[in-house]
């Protein structure tokens, strides 16, 4: 199994500047490539403290291409229902090309009702400008001269500048959390896949598996799964040191999600989102430990729950994982990175 660190920032600036948590992110990320980890990622949000720092994920990313030599810069993800595939396209081929060819592109639909309220975009077009954005953005990276009319956007005889550095374009990674449509989307489509351990989705993981067999693509696919971490070489320490953290990242998701719970919003293109985001809502920190979603304790007991990961949520390639999530110390999370990365790391070289 390989690990990354992604960055998830949901403090606003009363809690912590920009200028601090992007220092810190960074630093936490050019050390952890020295420890072994093999991407470093971020996501699309905007206004709010639950990731209204990261507008751009392309930005950090570019930055940090700058600090290391391995890692892949992973988007996670680009949202196409707010960008022009025009300018998408452009900023990727940038990237790609400062990280000399290490850029992974991850995209996703979005799901916060207020981002799509001030962008004056209705949910109700949210799967047909991702689909229309993802195919836009795909041909422009992949060739030249592109031609396309679409419902959203539209263009004729475009050259997106800079052309990618790998050939054709660098992976896409399609973010899926709970429809049936959304992974079998991912494997008819031959897209690696990015999800997280939120509701039944081992059988979802499976359905991508088999899709993908069945369309004849090579290999397997590839899967990767977001998780909290925080390791600490006292059980008892490690939750009393992440809950606070912990707990005010989730409540910064529940002021984002508040339309869909209070059916402020209703979606054809996001069903049941209300109890999806209910239960996000009443997580807890022993909820999250028991259910897999985050891997908080001794590096046994780490070493356990990822043992167990595979049986809950089915077999995934990557773990990419939240380090510095909310409030939680500088110092505190790069110490349990650093212990993470010698006492837990090493015992799944091997798996996938």
């Amino acid at each position: 199994m390989k690990f990354g660190v992604q960055f998830f920032p949901s403090v606003s600036p009363q809690q912590k500047s920009a200028r601090d948590y992007f220092t810190e992110s960074l630093a936490i990320a050019e050390e952890a490539e020295k420890l072994g980890f093999t991407h470093g990622r971020t996501v699309e949000h905007y206004f709010e403290r639950y990731g209204g720092f990261s507008p751009n994920p392309i930005v950090f990313l570019a930055a940090l291409s700058q600090r290391t030599k391995t890692m892949r810069m992973v988007t996670g993800a680009v949202l196409p229902v707010f960008n022009n595939p025009l300018k998408l396209a452009g900023e990727i081929g940038m990237l790609d090309a400062i990280s000399v060819g290490r850029a992974d592109i991850g995209f996703a639909r979005a799901f916060l009702p207020h981002e799509f309220r001030r962008f004056n975009i209705s949910p109700n077009e949210s799967q047909a400008r991702f689909r229309e954005g993802l195919e836009q953005v795909g041909l422009l990276l992949s060739q030249e001269n592109v031609t396309h009319k679409g419902q959203f956007h539209s263009f004729e005889n475009v050259t997106s500048l800079p052309r990618p550095t790998q050939t054709p374009r660098p992976k896409f990674w399609i973010a899926a959390t709970q429809t049936q449509e959304s992974f079998e989307f991912a494997a008819r489509n031959g897209y690696a896949l990015m999800t997280i351990p939120i509701g039944p989705i081992k059988p979802l993981v499976a359905l991508y598996r088999k899709v993908w067999k069945e369309c004849g693509h090579p290999g397997e696919g590839e899967i990767m799964i977001a998780f909290h971490m925080f390791c600490h070489k006292d059980g008892k320490a490690a939750r009393d040191i992440a809950r606070e953290p912990f707990e005010d990242y989730f409540r910064a998701v529940s002021e984002s999600v508040s339309d869909w719970t209070s059916h402020k919003t209703v979606s054809k293109d996001y069903r049941d989102y209300d109890k999806s985001m209910e239960k996000m809502k009443a997580s807890t920190l022993e909820g999250q430990i028991e259910g897999g979603g985050a891997w908080i304790g001794t590096p046994e007991e780490i070493k356990a729950n990822i043992a167990g990961a595979f049986d809950k949520f089915g077999r995934f390639e990557h773990a990419s994982i939240q380090v510095n999530f909310g409030t939680l110390d500088f110092a505190e999370a790069q110490r349990s990175m650093r212990l993470f990365a010698s006492k837990v790391m090493p015992s799944f070289a091997d798996q996938v």
